[in-house]
């Protein structure tokens, strides 16, 4: 039952987070808090699998209104997975995404990217800080120090970030192995990864209300009130929010 070996890992690693973490998450909380108070936006972006953060966090029940997921076709698992890698090593790809949202200097952005070496979240975090908004990386440290970046300049996500969140893997993600089994296999970045980002936006809720802020929550459409209520929200916000 090497399940419960996994799961293990999985509580160790939260207990390490926890323990490691609590002050950058806090950090990564003023800054949305500041930012929506300013009528700002938090906007999440990320390649490959990194792109289920943007998912998380966008259009939730129970979340923050004024996210924006950034989900270009090219950097997403459909329609095929290994275009994905192909795009996120592209250069020059981040700043036509960028120019393609509406950004302004009140915003954040959210980019996650494990290894923190790929070309296209360093130009997003790049592109993001050179126009006035704050940055703010989900990565793995021990896996992007273990490892040299594919951009030109030698720089990785965490180079512009305001604020980095370490999601306390290891280098390759992976962190189960078996006799006879060479690859080691279980990833954690996905499963730590959503917990720290959800973190990040209950302590902004949190900080919102206690400063007398009432922040737009997304309320699920499977109650009888949601839809309603969610309109509301999709005609303030969609012209600041792409996928609305």
């Amino acid at each position: 039952m090497l399940y419960k070996t996994y799961m293990q890992k999985v509580k160790d690693i939260y207990e390490d987070v926890e323990r490691t973490q609590g002050e950058n998450i806090e950090a990564a909380a003023e800054l949305v808090k500041d930012s929506i108070k300013s009528d700002g936006v938090l906007h999440v972006f990320g390649c490959g699998h990194s792109q289920m953060y943007a998912m998380e966090v966008f259009y939730r029940a129970g979340g923050l209104v004024p996210v924006n997921a950034i989900l270009p076709p090219a950097m997403s698992l459909a329609p095929k997975a290994p275009l994905s890698t192909a795009g996120e090593r592209q250069q020059g790809y981040a700043k036509a995404i960028l120019d393609n949202e509406t950004v302004h200097e009140q915003d954040v952005m959210l980019v996650a990217s494990t290894s923190a070496r790929n070309p296209a979240p360093i130009e997003m975090a790049k592109e993001a800080k050179e126009r006035g908004l704050k940055v703010i990386t989900l990565l793995s440290e021990d896996f992007a120090r273990s490892v040299e970046s594919r951009h030109p300049s030698g720089k990785k996500t965490y180079d512009f970030a305001d604020v980095i969140l370490d999601n306390r893997g290891v280098a390759g993600d992976a962190v189960m192995e078996i006799e006879g089994l060479q690859t080691k296999f279980g990833p954690t970045s996905s499963i730590i990864g959503f917990t720290i980002i959800q973190s990040v936006v209950v302590e902004t809720v949190d900080r919102l209300v206690k400063e007398g802020y009432e922040p737009p929550i997304w309320v699920s459409s499977n109650l009888d009130e949601g839809d309603k209520i969610n309109k509301k929200h999709i005609e303030k916000y969609r012209k600041r929010i792409s996928c609305l």
